[in-house]
């Protein structure tokens, strides 16, 4: 998904209609865990700890290796 995408999703997630405002938190949802995976596994490939993502994720070390620690 591109950045112009993202604008309108984001545009439509304020939306007085509540359903295109479901919609659209809906797909941003989906959109930011599948970009967070990449993230992380970027960030496991340049040798960041668990601690560490863990931290910028705001979350537990443990909550983040049951998450994305599998691979």
């Amino acid at each position: 998904m591109d950045v112009g995408q993202l604008h309108t999703l984001a545009g439509d997630a304020g939306s007085q209609d509540p359903l295109v405002a479901l919609r659209a938190v809906a797909q941003l949802r989906r959109e930011l865990d599948r970009h967070e995976a990449v993230v992380v596994r970027r960030a496991r490939n340049a040798n960041a700890s668990w601690q560490l993502i863990a931290l910028c994720l705001g979350v537990t070390k443990q909550a983040v290796h049951k998450k994305y620690g599998r691979a």
